[in-house]
């Protein structure tokens, strides 16, 4: 197992921050880390945000369901998917608009989870710890309107990063086998396997929460399904000019 690989294997999620701050050339080897990730057709489809304002973390902390870590962490980036850049380079030299198609909402999508993986990858290189955090949906177009941010751009999921204050344990994966299908899609492999990783995650999350949560993952999959969370989304992705066809 080479460096790159043991890296990879060895992510956790950080949800604890030492007070110490990123430096500037941190931040942007991060971000140039970033772009070198992959990207349809070289569009550069995304954009990212870094906040370091107390006050503004602490208001996007509230708009995502009081998270403290975005608060308490050095540097929280925005990641966005953008079409609006786009729009600004072809109209210099042609009278061309932005296909309402969900093909290019997903191309954009994409580019901005390729880039954030990448920037992921090299904070942790660096010594850094980072978490993800879909939570800022949950108030989509408040966090918008906080971020200034134009039409043609949403915001995907924003990110901590800083210096790690903790060593969480690993969380368990799905089996192999359940996730690698060979040559054609199969289910062969899914009641065996699902079942196993119940309940390695079950004891898992005892651990974790001190023994007083009985769940296990299809628990867990089917609450969030059953979830009306962020039903807003669609209504605030048309208004942005994200008109899906």
């Amino acid at each position: 197992m080479n460096s790159t690989i043991s890296q990879l294997q060895q992510h956790r999620s950080i949800r604890k921050y030492k007070s110490d701050p990123l430096t500037d050339e941190q931040l942007k080897t991060i971000i140039q880390s970033a772009q070198s990730a992959p990207t349809s057709s070289n569009m550069q489809a995304y954009s990212v945000i870094a906040v370091t304002n107390p006050g503004t973390k602490s208001e996007l902390a509230k708009l995502a369901a009081n998270q403290s870590y975005i608060e308490e962490c050095p540097v929280f980036l925005v990641w966005c998917a953008d079409l609006h850049r786009l729009q600004h380079a072809a109209s210099a030299v042609d009278d061309v608009q932005i296909p309402n198609t969900t093909e290019i909402f997903i191309i954009a999508t994409v580019d901005a989870a390729l880039a954030a993986q990448n920037a992921t990858l090299a904070a942790e290189s660096l010594g850094l710890g980072a978490v993800y955090i879909g939570g800022i949906r949950d108030n989509i177009r408040k966090v918008s309107d906080l971020l200034r941010l134009p039409k043609l751009v949403y915001p995907v999921f924003g990110m901590c990063v800083g210096y790690p204050d903790q060593e969480p344990s690993y969380r368990p994966r799905l089996p192999l086998e359940t996730i690698l299908h060979r040559e054609h899609y199969s289910t062969d492999s899914y009641d065996e396997g699902i079942e196993q990783y119940n309940w390695s995650l079950q004891a898992f999350m005892a651990t974790r929460v001190g023994g007083n949560r009985d769940t296990n993952w299809s628990k867990e999959v089917a609450k969030r399904l059953k979830s009306k969370k962020r039903d807003d989304v669609t209504q605030f992705l048309h208004d942005q000019g994200f008109e899906l066809k």
